[in-house]
């Protein structure tokens, strides 16, 4: 008996002297092949939310607001093009604002680009003083997001994906990972049959025993036809729910091992079934339900609740950076934007195979237990 604990004990020293090893050699930037921004100068000094796509002709499209400040009237959807073999995005130019026709003016929010197979490039995006008032507006553009159709106003009710990108299921709905904010937080889902011809609203999910104030899912594919709902809370942690039935019904939410400090989250299942997750691995100081949105990173998964570190995108103590949007391309690349301080965006190119990941302990980042950081900006919506 003494000589299978010193056994267990032996091979305990071993493993921790290989995680502090592994430890001392990262540099959390492992498999990034390009890290630049979007635009150097714009004439507009504030954005956010970024999206990106990846367009039928193989050019990588973004999407953003712009402009004084968020829920400044002024604030437009912006459109860049990165064409396939570039090294840049092509200047961005403005594509959809919110004038109503009787001359009043609101601010544009949250745009989300999905490319249909074949099809419409598809750009949700959101219009009104805030988001318990704003409504949905969709634009196609037949032509790789160069040129873009009239808006049209979504169903009473109907908002689109709020912020992170739909995803074709297996049946040939396209499913809109969306959420509100009017009345409290709440998940639902929205589908389209028919790209847009007609539209689905899904029920409320559960907040569960826990009450979970969630908004922004992203939706994950699992080996076994499950798809997993995951994101951004008020909870401190990020939250997770899972439906069997292609997005019908789904299950009561519940947190995960990671820290959530009330920013965006996104995530996407890789071509070889692992899942990526680009979130602020950050807890709010004290009980506090929102933080600072400072260090960004990335964390890989293979069941969608265990997840391992990979990359620290930014650790500046500067805020913020923030809702990240993230896709894989049909050459196995993965894509990454997001929001740097407000006053630019970001986009960061990564092979996957070149990631080196480590377990996430109890929620800590590899390395930073005891770490706490202080971000030296306020944080907005």
């Amino acid at each position: 008996m003494k000589l299978k604990h010193l056994t267990i004990a032996f091979l305990g020293l071993l493993f921790l002297g290989s995680c502090k090893s592994a430890l001392e050699k990262k540099t959390w930037k492992e498999g990034i092949l390009v890290d630049q921004f979007i635009y150097e100068q714009a004439p507009y000094p504030s954005c956010h939310s970024v999206t990106i796509v990846e367009a039928t002709n193989g050019d990588l499209v973004s999407a953003w607001f712009g402009g004084k400040h968020e829920r400044n009237p002024d604030v437009c959807i912006y459109v860049a093009i990165k064409p396939k073999g570039s090294d840049k995005f092509n200047e961005a130019i403005q594509v959809a604002d919110g004038v109503m026709p009787d001359g009043k003016r609101f601010p544009t929010w949250n745009p989300v680009l999905y490319q249909i197979p074949n099809g419409d490039l598809m750009l949700f995006y959101k219009i009104g003083p805030k988001p318990s008032e704003w409504w949905g507006v969709l634009k196609r553009s037949s032509d790789d997001g160069k040129t873009w159709s009239e808006a049209e106003k979504m169903p009473d009710g109907f908002l689109g994906p709020i912020k992170n990108k739909p995803v074709l299921l297996s049946n040939g709905t396209l499913l809109l990972p969306s959420s509100t904010e009017g009345n409290g937080w709440h998940l639902r889902m929205e589908s389209t049959p028919d790209f847009g011809k007609t539209w689905v609203m899904g029920d409320t999910i559960s907040r569960g025993k826990q009450k979970i104030n969630a908004i922004q899912p992203s939706i994950l594919f699992h080996k076994d036809g499950s798809i997993q709902a995951i994101g951004r809370t008020r909870n401190r942690a990020v939250f997770s729910t899972f439906s069997k039935d292609n997005g019908k019904t789904w299950s009561d939410l519940e947190l995960i091992g990671l820290p959530q400090n009330n920013s965006g989250t996104d995530a996407v299942t890789l071509q070889n079934g692992k899942h990526v997750l680009v979130y602020n691995h950050v807890l709010p100081p004290g009980n506090e339900t929102k933080g600072p949105r400072t260090p960004l990173n990335v964390s890989v998964s293979d069941d969608g609740i265990n997840w391992k570190a990979a990359l620290v995108l930014e650790d500046s103590n500067i805020s913020q950076y923030s809702y990240p949007s993230i896709i894989q391309s049909k050459d196995g690349m993965v894509h990454i934007v997001y929001t740097w301080r407000r006053q630019k965006l970001k986009y960061v190119k990564v092979d996957p195979k070149k990631l080196k990941a480590l377990p996430i302990k109890n929620g800590i980042w590899p390395g930073e237990e005891g770490k706490v950081v202080k971000a030296v900006k306020a944080e907005e919506e």
